[in-house]
């Protein structure tokens, strides 16, 4: 029998995962027996196009300690890690990839910081293992110019792979927004934090759905989520190219008055207006994504919307209900 209050809830995202499930649950559980704790599983199935949920279900049958909350469609990472931090009911929470490069023997030393008294106890890569040096070097880069870039200092080299007390986890439930970078969020609510230090591992099996095109949008949302730098970026390029312009009217009148009007200059027209085109259209784009967001925020749509869950207790039971 399960206690309805566990000390740790482990947060699994899951989509397109059916690969890596089973091997994924024996690892967690063995770790979790060992640190003798209860301790619950929260899987969301965020709209899995193979047997991903079946096999949940399934796991969830053999073993109470998996609960499945199954998503309406596929919201994004994102949406579905804020899914299961909403229904973890643990004294702390700890998100988890279900892909196994966060590996679930780190949990005890997880554990052991947060009874030291640390609030969030960040996961720290030393390396990325099965990664292209591309996506590591890109990734490296990210943390640090986004640290430059934003008020907030989000740890470097850090996923969501973190442990989260309960405090914690209320403070995040309080924040508003739709469109949510969860590292982020993680550091904006601040509280006493630590870190471990692991080497990330590669995909147990499967293939991932990241492409460089989903990381380039996910590090945008990230930029634009905690900082107005290419706001205020683009203000002070508008203000150069200005300073520009001017002088080189005055280099046009002064021309103009000392050598007559000759009709030439083409070439130079042209590549003006193509350089002052090119800015207001780069300008317009940035104003643009932080318009999307405001827009999409003014919708007030919820962040997920849940079809089913299959909850811990003595008998499964499935009810339907939407979140915010």
């Amino acid at each position: 029998m399960i206690a309805n209050n566990p000390e740790v809830s482990l947060v699994v995202p899951c989509h397109n995962e059916t690969e890596n499930l089973s091997a994924l649950f024996g690892r967690v559980r063995a770790v979790m027996e060992k640190t003798g704790k209860s301790w619950e599983m929260v899987c969301i199935n965020d709209g899995s196009k193979d047997d991903t949920l079946e096999q949940l279900l399934a796991l969830h049958q053999k073993d109470p300690h998996v609960v499945v909350i199954d998503l309406s469609r596929n919201f994004g990472k994102e949406a579905a890690l804020t899914a299961g931090l909403d229904h973890a009911r643990g004294d702390c929470a700890i998100p988890l990839d279900a892909d196994l490069q966060d590996p679930p023997e780190l949990i005890p030393e997880l554990l052991a910081k947060w009874q030291e008294g640390y609030d969030v106890v960040n996961a720290v890569r030393l390396s990325r293992d099965g990664e292209s040096w591309f996506k590591r070097a890109s990734a490296h880069a990210f943390y640090r110019v986004i640290n430059r870039m934003s008020d907030v200092d989000i740890p470097a080299d850090t996923g969501d792979f973190r442990l989260l007390s309960r405090p914690v986890l209320e403070a995040i439930k309080t924040l508003p927004e739709r469109r949510r970078f969860m590292k982020g969020l993680f550091a904006w609510v601040g509280f006493r934090a630590t870190s471990v230090y692991y080497h990330r591992e590669p995909r147990y099996a499967g293939k991932t759905t990241w492409n460089y095109w989903r990381l380039w949008n996910f590090a945008v949302e990230g930029v634009t989520s905690f900082s107005q730098v290419p706001l205020q970026l683009a203000a002070h390029l508008g203000l150069f190219v200005s300073v520009l312009a001017f002088l080189y009217a005055v280099y046009l009148i002064i021309g103009t008055m000392v050598y007559g009007n000759p009709v030439r200059g083409y070439p130079s027209m042209m590549v003006t207006l193509l350089f002052l085109g090119g800015v207001q259209l780069i300008a317009l784009g940035v104003i643009g994504e932080y318009l999307g967001r405001i827009y999409e925020e003014t919708k007030g749509r919820p962040v997920y919307l849940v079809r089913s869950t299959s909850k811990n207790s003595t008998t499964s039971e499935t009810e339907q209900h939407d979140s915010e």
